[in-house]
């Protein structure tokens, strides 16, 4: 536990299902029926006991992956209004621990943006989360950028979750190892080719000089990107290119959480190349099903303790309006 008494332990990536749209899930990412299925479909019980057990306070809830973004563009809009109700009712039932991103349907663009506003304005979402590609098509295609100009008027969040990856990337690249290792299509290798390549093109394709103030969430401590930075800032800056200032962009407009990778060197990396305050806690439970081991690494990262304050709700709390 962390030895400021005063600190609330807020966890940012913390995954529910809701039975509706899970139902609607397929192949590797279908429900499984396992002791993680049990601990996505509960709120009250398991959840709140190992909430308790390690010592978080607070869970910003959001759906697992795919969640809305494999939807058709008919019924997504409709569902996903539904699937955020639900949620939302489960927050009010207990509004002390828990907190919500919302769903976006990004199958139906207006419809997204629209669902932001109302989930933000109406149910006290405090941003949205969305799960890899839409259908997949990459997000900086511009007929999603509606999405982006709603969530920099609201002044809200978009985290990007991973997802699976294209079919065609873990063809060529990794179809040799699944059988023997199925993880490395997903949080080994996999998930960090999908939200990396996002991440990156949305930098490339100029959403973020028109709208500047948008603000944008990775997990996994940046999907390996702030590891990368230098190297793709400087080599961006090479000639013959279009002038972009690829370090300033992700420095602005990115925040990283600790999610799924409790690893003090890579603490270490992000800390010096995004600075403190762009760092958020989270476990990604229940994928990773046991939350202690990750208060535990919080109570003991090489940081001051006002840095580790930071990190446990300081940040969230300024990025989140908590």
């Amino acid at each position: 536990m962390l030895s400021n008494p005063h600190c609330p332990i807020i966890a940012i990536e913390e995954h529910y299902w809701d039975p509706e749209l899970a139902g609607t899930f397929t192949g590797l990412e279908a429900p499984k029926g396992g002791e993680i299925d049990k601990r996505l479909y509960d709120f009250a019980d398991l959840r709140i006991k190992e909430m308790d057990a390690a010592g978080v306070d607070v869970q910003v809830l959001s759906h697992g992956a795919p969640s809305a973004q494999k939807l058709p563009a008919d019924t997504a809009a409709v569902m996903t209004r539904a699937v955020n109700d639900r949620l939302a009712a489960q927050i009010a039932a207990n509004p002390k621990r828990f907190a919500g991103f919302a769903a976006l349907p990004t199958s139906d663009v207006k419809g997204a943006a629209d669902e932001m506003e109302r989930a933000v304005t109406r149910l006290g979402f405090k941003g949205v989360m969305i799960h890899g590609t839409a259908n997949g098509e990459y997000l900086d295609d511009r007929k999603f950028w509606p999405i982006f100009e709603r969530a920099e008027a609201l002044d809200v969040p978009i985290y990007l979750h991973p997802a699976l990856p294209d079919p065609r990337i873990t063809d060529i690249y990794l179809k040799d190892y699944v059988k023997d290792f199925p993880l490395v299509v997903r949080p080994a290798w996999g998930y960090t080719i999908d939200t990396a390549t996002q991440a990156i093109r949305l930098v490339l394709s100029g959403v973020f000089e028109k709208h500047p103030k948008l603000k944008i969430i990775l997990g996994h401590f940046g999907e390996t990107l702030p590891f990368l930075l230098w190297r793709i800032d400087s080599s961006l800056k090479r000639p013959g290119q279009k002038s972009l200032e690829f370090r300033q962009i992700f420095t602005n407009n990115f925040w990283l959480t600790t999610s799924g990778f409790f690893s003090d060197p890579a603490l270490l990396c992000c800390v010096m190349e995004m600075g403190v305050d762009r760092l958020l806690f989270a476990i990604d439970w229940p994928f990773v099903i046991d939350n202690r081991p990750a208060v535990e690494w919080l109570s003991r990262i090489p940081l001051s303790g006002e840095d580790k304050v930071k990190i446990a709700s300081g940040n969230a709390k300024r990025l989140l309006k908590m």
